[in-house]
């Protein structure tokens, strides 16, 4: 662990922030208050006037900020720097005498111990302190899981002691919920009875485990705006159906108390620090390709409220946790992002080029259009590896100016803030010649969710048109008749191609999208349509990081970067 780090209240003093507002949990580390998504307390903090010296709280709700979203080119398996990147800009920013905080996403102990490794950033731009949040940290992964199990067990429990509601077994659809990757545990038989008991009700019914990261309940706390709308979401989880065909609910069965007490204080932002000591809030950790793929939208309030400039990450690249927050987050929260910094790099634009950087150039086109089409002034981040030759990377920079794309050299990785001061000042010269910035999202709420599906197809990943299977047909007709017609979709698909296909490079047209199920998060508030063979629980690698990480002599962690 970096031995040079603040302590908690000299990040919390970097952002005007009283004792009353935060709750240490570390010399290094805090909860932030709910209190400071009530609108005229951070004003209050500043001698009673708005940032802007009005006596008023500034427009919406007490924001003062910018939201700049962080987005990539399709990833290569090992990852192209978006989350260095992201953590050297807000470094970038503070060296040039902005007031600015990240957002991040917390880690889960699948992929620390899968292929990935640790997600808190590397070399000289990490989010502090790196091996506790990439493991248990301040135990809000652990409450998750442990809210997602209880629904689960009281499910089974409600079954065997008589089903007053009449559940159907077979209409059971909440499964069970595990922060590690364990392909055996994808399918499962549940309440299996003793030969001397009698058979009751959900005995030997098929079940299965997916990675917290893709559990409803994380879905909800990222995108809950405080403790009753986090009440209101769980109570309307539906967990299966009646043998009417009737949906039955979280709240059906009691369990919306209990499920709220376990999620009280992961509810709650963590404050950290970076590597360089800027202020950092890390907060749920939703993947982007099965889930919406971004930190809670409290921590993006709060942020807004307390710093200039909000740098928040999305997860893999512009298809994916990038048109998620464009479509579902920016809807929901009404928080809209004033600028969109692409992250590319020379081994992703090759790789879609299937080794040719020149022919990999559609792709990063694509992506340029695909933030564009939200109507978002972009900034192409050229994230700098060390293998790269100085031809390869003024190549790009050539394909972005001749496309009229602002761009800029990041080297966070190697030399911190000062490796992103002139990505920084680029990304405030785009927000200040752009002040009117209206993004806008690819479908609107009265969309059909075959119309939501095909626009997001269409007019983001490139498709001709989509097709959906017969079993996608049935269950949506069901939420359709629940309902639950109206919601918008999250779209879970792979991250290694704009298309369905994990193996398609490139910018592909004249291609399918082809739909194989919908399932219903009616408590997140969205519908899950997925594509192709997406796996909600994973398995580990033969070679698995986790046989890397150890503790040496003095009881740090070593190995997990």
């Amino acid at each position: 662990m970096n031995k040079n780090l603040l302590p908690i209240e000299a990040i919390a003093a970097k952002l005007n922030l009283p004792g009353t507002l935060y709750e240490r949990r570390s010399p290094i580390s805090a909860k932030l208050s709910l209190d400071l998504l009530k609108d005229g307390t951070y004003p209050l903090l500043k001698g009673g006037t708005s940032p802007q010296g009005d006596a008023a709280a500034p427009a919406g709700g007490g924001r003062r900020g910018k939201m700049i979203l962080v987005t990539a080119t399709t990833p290569t398996a090992s990852g192209e720097g978006k989350t260095v990147t992201s953590i050297g800009l807000v470094q970038g920013l503070e060296k040039i005498g902005k007031s600015t905080i990240i957002t991040s996403r917390e880690p889960s102990l699948g992929p620390v111990f899968g292929m990935k490794g640790g997600a808190a950033g590397g070399g000289r731009s990490r989010i502090e302190p790196a091996e506790k949040i990439n493991l248990h940290f301040h135990g809000d992964f652990h409450a998750i899981t442990s809210a997602h199990s209880l629904l689960s067990s009281l499910i089974d429990s409600h079954l065997f002691h008589g089903n007053e509601l009449d559940l159907d077994p077979n209409g059971v659809t909440w499964p069970r919920a595990l922060d590690m990757n364990d392909r055996a545990l994808r399918n499962i038989v549940v309440s299996v009875t003793a030969p001397h008991q009698r058979q009751r009700d959900g005995s030997n019914r098929a079940s299965g485990f997916l990675i917290t990261a893709a559990s409803e309940i994380m879905a909800i706390l990222s995108l809950a705006s405080g403790r009753e709308d986090l009440r209101r979401r769980i109570a309307r989880i539906i967990i299966g159906q009646n043998r009417k065909g009737e949906p039955v609910t979280a709240g059906d069965l009691r369990a919306t108390g209990p499920m709220l007490a376990l999620l009280s204080e992961a509810l709650l932002p963590n404050l950290v620090q970076t590597t360089e000591g800027t202020p950092a809030m890390v907060h749920c950790g939703p993947f982007a390709n099965i889930a919406h793929g971004t930190s809670s939208v409290i921590s993006h309030e709060i942020g807004l409220r307390l710093a200039d400039y909000v740098v928040n990450e999305t997860g893999f690249a512009s298809d994916l946790g990038f048109e998620k927050y464009m479509d579902l987050v920016m809807p929901l929260s009404g928080i809209k992002p004033a600028v969109a910094v692409l992250v590319t790099t020379v081994q992703s634009v090759r790789n879609q080029g299937e080794g040719d950087l020149e022919r990999g150039f559609a792709h990063l086109e694509k992506h340029i259009a695909i933030v564009r089409g939200f109507h978002l002034p972009v900034v192409v981040a050229i994230n700098r590896f060390p293998n790269d030759s100085d031809a390869e990377l003024d190549h790009l920079k050539q394909f972005c100016e001749a496309h009229g794309a602002s761009f800029a050299l990041s080297e966070a990785f190697a030399k911190g803030g000062e490796g992103a001061v002139e990505l920084a000042q680029k990304v405030v010269e785009v927000i200040d010649a752009n002040p009117n910035v209206e993004p806008v999202s690819t479908y609107t709420p009265n969309d059909s969710v075959v119309e939501k599906i095909t626009k997001v197809a269409r007019s983001v990943y490139g498709a001709d048109g989509i097709e959906l299977s017969d079993l996608a047909q049935q269950n949506l007709a069901r939420f359709e008749r629940w309902g639950f017609g109206h919601l918008p979709v999250c779209i879970a698909k792979t991250q290694y191609s704009l298309s369905d296909d994990p193996k398609r490079m490139g910018a592909p047209t004249g291609w399918t999208l082809h739909v194989t199920d919908v399932a219903l998060s009616a408590g997140a508030g969205f519908l899950v349509v997925i594509s192709g063979a997406i796996m909600l629980m994973p398995g580990l690698p033969k070679a698995s990081r986790a046989l890397d990480i150890d503790v040496d002599e003095n009881g740090d962690i070593i190995g997990m970067s």
